[in-house]
């Protein structure tokens, strides 16, 4: 174990968990790597992912304006945002927040998991006792490998192996957007929230006022990118970042580290705390950075997928 590995380990060991308002890559954004890590997937890998989307309890939410054609890239598609979408789902709960929910059929149970959209990591060295510190900082990585365990373990029940596929989708993305590894602490000492207590001025967005977070979330493109737009988009993004050409075989610690480095590198602008205004010139690095994480993201993922599902 690394010394950061053990920094980490002690953090998890004295802090608890908080209600983040933050919510990774935007819907296109998490679609995106879902339509790039079907581009890669071998027909068995497609077969196995539709099949077992096909039995998931919320495919009928997912089967509105469907595809004949391509019905099983579509739930792909759908799937990857679900694990954001019941964040306020009544069915559901957030463990050591509210009462468990019932059970219902087809789920392996009802909790929201909200701790493994991300791993906040400190970005410098901090103060334990500073104000507002998260209690728990987070657990991508669990959520990460439990759902890649569940989905390689053919003796697996199909009920927990179709829970597992939207939350793998889903943390694939959630594991490479930069500021989902970040804990910084604002001038005040306390805790930024993954940069979602950073307010910031973008000139070019049609709502100029926003958060940190908010502007890496959107990074991905317009949240409803659909039909041949999202299909130009996914061929695009193969064509500026080929799949040959990007580093698919590596660790999910290595996604994580990945991410944190960017964020400590190119996640800020400067003087973050005076609500300053994003230049051009950070707003088109911090582009380049999203785009290349997306596309890594999709591509691992599928790489990913075809060796889990593989016969």
């Amino acid at each position: 174990m690394t010394a950061r590995s053990h920094l980490f380990a002690a953090m998890f060991a004295t802090l608890g968990c908080t209600a983040l308002p933050a919510m990774a890559w935007n819907a296109t954004g998490h679609r995106l790597v879902a339509g790039l890590a079907w581009e890669v997937m071998t027909p068995s890998a497609r077969a196995e992912a539709g099949r077992l989307l096909r039995a998931h309890p919320d495919t009928d939410r997912w089967q509105k304006r469907a595809p004949e054609d391509n019905f099983d890239r579509h739930l792909f598609l759908a799937a990857s945002t679900w694990p954001d979408e019941i964040r306020k789902d009544k069915r559901f709960y957030t463990a050591d927040e509210e009462e468990p929910t019932p059970l219902l059929p087809g789920f392996p149970h009802m909790r929201r998991h909200s701790e493994w959209h991300y791993e906040a990591r400190p970005l410098e060295a901090v103060r334990w006792n500073a104000p507002n510190l998260p209690k728990r900082i987070g657990r991508v990585g669990e959520g990460l490998a439990q759902t890649a365990q569940v989905l390689g373990d053919r003796k697996a029940n199909d009920v927990d192996r179709h829970y597992a596929l939207p939350w793998l989708i889903h943390l694939a993305g959630d594991s490479h957007q930069p500021l989902h590894l970040s804990l910084r602490l604002d001038a005040s000492g306390r805790w930024d929230k993954l940069g979602s207590n950073v307010l910031v001025n973008v000139p070019t967005a049609q709502k100029s006022k926003t958060t940190l977070h908010a502007f890496w979330d959107d990074l991905g493109g317009p949240s409803g990118l659909r039909g041949g737009s999202f299909d130009t988009e996914i061929q695009q993004l193969m064509a500026r970042y080929p799949v040959e050409k990007m580093n698919t075989n590596v660790s999910f610690e290595q996604w994580l580290d990945q991410s944190w480095r960017l964020a400590r590198q190119f996640g800020y602008p400067e003087n973050p705390d005076d609500s300053p205004t994003l230049s051009e010139a950070f707003r088109t690095q911090s582009q380049e950075v999203a785009r290349k994480r997306i596309a890594e993201a999709g591509y691992r993922l599928g790489v990913l997928l075809n060796q889990l599902f593989g016969r």
